[in-house]
């Protein structure tokens, strides 16, 4: 198992905690001054004039001539499908989850949680959000949602999430049972305006150098940058290393306005241009948070669309250094089109190029599955570790190709880091990923952890305790009496794995996102050779 993909895991699925804002998780890259343009109530329940605006706006606004003559019968989906992998239809739901998710804020109470053992427990309160100001505490279990039993009824997802979203000013009442003890009490909750930074982390880690993680490009992730750079400053920062592994994208002004936080005045930032739209050059401003500290950003294989303009005008321009490996590829702009129903097209328009003229745009062409060859390339230069003949026969199997068939021809596609860190899979085998899948480290961390090490503790000592051999012994124990089937060479082969994953998930649940990144920090290795090469 690739080690940032066990890092989403570990957030998004061995963690499973739902902050409830409804997050649109597979972010698309809009260029944002064309957001909502196109909003016509008329066509609302109507497919079929729907689709011929459709036909009419790819006509007009597309990046490449498109022949949509033959696309009159077909669905929506298989019209899309016929362009670009990012140019893409979303239903209602979707159209306002994205908003939602890129601009940072939404209408809720503002609380995480985790289902542990059936029973929703309170794993994340926002800062002076509606939750926090009503005295909902970090350990709470939620056992009523207004009147409905939330715990003990495996309740799905979007059930649960649902009961905290609502307007602004409207209340939902909670019955918790406090964290040791057997007391229920009921709170009456004011939903309101909840501001989440799109900074998921930001600290000093070591006495010259700060860290930031960022997940997205918002609308207000520039700013939320320079907040946070005001502050490491403050405590001594001279030298930056900016995460943006596995960072989808997002707004397209995020991302210009991001670099421009560490350019001197009228460097040229990136540049779009498409079949229906002319040049149009970005430039930064001088006015920067940090322009002159030194300078070193994590890419990966998951780092795409505005972040990969962010790298790409660091690398061109020379302001900083690379680290990490090729990133995703994407080097195209969407525009988003509103239709009245509150569903929405996002449609490639233009492409980008970083200051250097690159287009960074992998191949998507149709037939032979652009996804094999990258794969296949990836693997070749000794960015993908592992049994290169277990990759390609899963494939053929499920695919029903054979890569051999096919010639290599090697892609310009994404961004090469300027220092490479091979990924290292040493411990993630399939018995630990059947863990992280089953969660059972964050059922173990819940359920024993947080009784064995307190908060104070963890604040005190993140960097410099580990768990040990008794945690260890404890945790086969546990996993024993979930009637888990124990491959021991595999458990033993994954014990520093899974150490490392059970006190990083300890660290977020005392101290949030930035003690998850400080505790899996301290063995990343890109992290070490961003920090060597800053020296």
């Amino acid at each position: 198992m690739k080690k940032n993909t066990r890092t989403n895991i570990l957030i998004a699925i061995s963690y499973s905690v739902i902050l409830i804002v409804g997050m649109y998780l597979g972010i698309k890259f809009i260029k944002d001054q064309g957001f909502g343009v196109s909003r016509r109530p008329e066509l609302a329940n109507n497919n079929d004039e729907k689709l011929e605006e459709i036909l009419h706006i790819i006509n007009k606004n597309y990046v490449d001539d498109i022949n949509t003559d033959s696309f009159q019968n077909l669905p929506i989906d298989s019209v899309l499908h016929q362009l670009d992998p990012h140019s893409v239809y979303l239903p209602p739901a979707d159209a306002q989850n994205m908003t939602d998710n890129l601009e940072g804020n939404f209408e809720g109470v503002g609380i995480e949680y985790y289902m542990l053992n059936d029973t929703m427990m309170v794993t994340g309160v926002v800062k002076d959000g509606p939750a926090y100001q009503a005295g909902i505490k970090l350990g709470d279990k939620i056992l009523t949602i207004d009147t409905t039993m939330v715990s003990g009824r495996n309740l799905p997802k979007e059930k649960l999430t649902g009961r905290f979203r609502g307007k602004a000013g409207s209340g939902v009442g909670v019955t918790l049972l406090r964290s040791g003890t057997q007391v229920q009490s009921r709170l009456m909750v004011t939903r309101g305006k909840v501001n989440i930074s799109s900074i998921d982390a930001s600290y000093m880690i070591n006495p010259e150098t700060g860290y930031v993680r960022i997940s997205k490009f918002g609308a207000n992730t520039d700013s939320d940058f320079a907040t946070a750079a005001a502050n490491l400053k403050a405590k001594g920062m001279k030298k930056l290393i900016l995460d943006l592994r596995d960072n989808g994208g997002g707004y397209f002004s995020a991302a210009t306005g991001l670099a421009d936080q560490f350019l001197p005045e009228n460097k040229l930032i990136v540049y779009t241009q498409g079949k229906h739209e002319p040049r149009t050059d970005y430039f930064s401003t001088g006015t920067g948070a940090f322009q002159n500290g030194k300078l070193a950003i994590l890419i990966n294989e998951n780092t795409a669309s505005a972040s990969e303009i962010v790298a790409g005008a660091i690398q061109d321009l020379g302001r900083g250094i690379i680290v990490g490996r090729r990133s995703f590829g994407k080097g195209l702009v969407q525009e988003q089109f509103a239709f009245g129903d509150g569903s929405a097209l996002n449609l490639t328009i233009a492409r980008y190029y970083t200051p250097s003229g690159r287009s960074i745009q992998k191949s998507y062409k149709k037939g032979y599955d652009a996804y094999k060859h990258e794969l296949d390339e990836r693997m070749s230069d000794g960015e993908l570790t592992g049994d290169r003949s277990s990759f390609q026969d899963s494939i053929e199997k499920n695919e029903g190709v054979n890569l051999q068939q096919h010639k290599r021809a090697k892609t310009t596609g994404g961004i090469q880091p300027d220092v490479f860190v091979k990924l290292d899979t040493t411990g993630y085998n399939k018995f630990y990923a059947g863990l992280v899948s089953k969660k059972v480290l964050s059922d173990y961390v819940f359920n024993v952890l947080t009784s064995r090490y307190s908060a104070s503790f963890v604040e005190q000592n993140i960097n410099y305790f580990n768990l040990g051999d008794n945690d260890f012994k404890d945790f086969i124990g546990y996993i024993q009496r979930k009637n888990v089937t124990i491959d021991r060479l595999q458990l033993y082969g994954s014990k520093t794995v899974i150490l490392n994953d059970l006190k990083a998930l300890l660290c977020r649940y005392y101290l949030g996102d930035v003690g998850y990144y400080r505790s899996v920090n301290q063995t990343d290795n890109a992290v070490k050779q961003a920090l060597a090469n800053l020296q």
